[in-house]
């Protein structure tokens, strides 16, 4: 038996240890995603009720969250690498038909399963984000233009860019227009 069959029998055996551990591995990566999709939808509705205090102690629980999520994305390379040994193949070249080949049938099938609940809470939460993110933005571009209107005296602020510069803007026949928009 030539070495290279020998890599492909012995990878095509179970592995139950390293199953077992990428069982775990997406579980924990599961329970991560959701409980951050849970916060950005939190945020997203301190931002529409304009709750700075929440919004920005959920931005700082995010951020935690976010950290907690480097440590699995680490352990995730490590996976990768032990799992690109068992298979003969670089860790970038792994996936999950790969690793597949080493599960027996039914942990191969609760992999799959919870790689595309994975797969589509990352893309909820990602909608969600991209949704609070353009939010912030309309709020911010809400309060530029009133500090605009407020400032007729010359008074500096700040631009969108936190440049300071000039906001005194003129009036139309001397009225105020503020519109208060919910999304």
């Amino acid at each position: 038996m030539s070495p290279g069959q020998l890599i492909a029998h012995e990878s095509s055996q179970p592995d139950r240890a390293l199953a077992s551990d990428v069982l775990s591995h997406l579980d924990a990566q599961i329970e991560s995603a959701r409980r951050m999709l849970e916060l950005v939808l939190e945020q997203g509705a301190a931002i529409r009720a304009r709750d700075v205090h929440a919004v920005v102690r959920l931005a700082g629980i995010l951020r935690g969250e976010m950290g907690r999520r480097q440590l699995l994305e680490e352990e995730r390379s490590r996976l990768l690498a032990r799992s690109g040994q068992r298979l003969g193949v670089p860790s970038e070249q792994v996936t999950l038909v790969r690793l597949s080949a080493l599960m027996d049938a039914a942990r191969a099938e609760r992999a799959n399963a919870r790689s595309a609940e994975l797969r589509g809470l990352l893309h909820e939460l990602q909608r969600v984000h991209s949704t609070n993110r353009a939010l912030m933005q309309i709020e911010l571009g809400f309060l530029d233009h009133l500090m605009g209107m407020l400032a007729l005296d010359g008074v500096n602020g700040y631009d969108t860019q936190g440049s300071a510069r000039p906001i005194a803007r003129s009036r139309q026949r001397g009225s105020l227009h503020v519109l208060d928009l919910q999304a």
